[in-house]
């Protein structure tokens, strides 16, 4: 079971992605295929159930026009070596407008190199651009500013964030 339709992956990158890999929409089985470690390379992913996994899978698939989770396949291993996430936030300003926030952008190390990161924010602007957003922002480390510059995207402003330690533990309820 899809998050959400293949019909908004690009048809551009599917063509361009390289022969045994397959960029598309999470699935429900992706537990199995490591889509959870996968992210580990990004950040911390802490204890994850199955049952845990499949609640939040089916909380944002029930909300299938805000979460828009893909991943990379290596298909003949049967791996999630990749994955990206645009949000699209229902906005007052500019007309009740959409804004698309991209998150969480990881290629797994042993895939490094294949052009999967480029391909996976490529896949998330196509989205953004056919669910209607006027406009996609992302938030990243300065080291990863040339490579989002690549992709079109401008540096514009200035990030802050609070983090709420008490809450660090704290399961997220549905």
């Amino acid at each position: 079971m899809a998050l959400f339709s293949d019909t908004l992956i690009s048809p551009e990158v599917t063509k361009s992605i390289a022969q045994g890999y397959r960029i598309r929409p999470l699935h429900a089985g992706d537990f199995e295929k490591g889509f959870l470690e996968t992210l580990g390379n990004l950040t911390t992913v802490g204890p994850v159930t199955k049952q845990e996994f499949t609640e939040r899978f089916n909380y944002i698939k029930a909300r299938n026009d805000t979460y828009f989770t893909i991943v990379v396949e290596d298909i003949k291993n049967a791996k999630i070596i990749g994955a990206g996430t645009i949000l699209v936030e229902r906005k007052f300003v500019h007309g009740c407008g959409l804004v698309g926030h991209i998150e969480d952008i990881v290629t797994a190390e042993s895939a490094r190199g294949l052009n999967l990161g480029r391909l996976i924010i490529e896949t998330l602007k196509y989205i953004g651009l056919k669910t209607g957003c006027y406009k996609i922002i992302l938030d990243c480390s300065e080291k990863n500013i040339p490579f989002y510059n690549k992709c079109g995207f401008k540096q514009k402003e200035y990030e802050c964030a609070l983090y709420i330690p008490e809450n660090e533990k704290v399961k997220a309820k549905l």
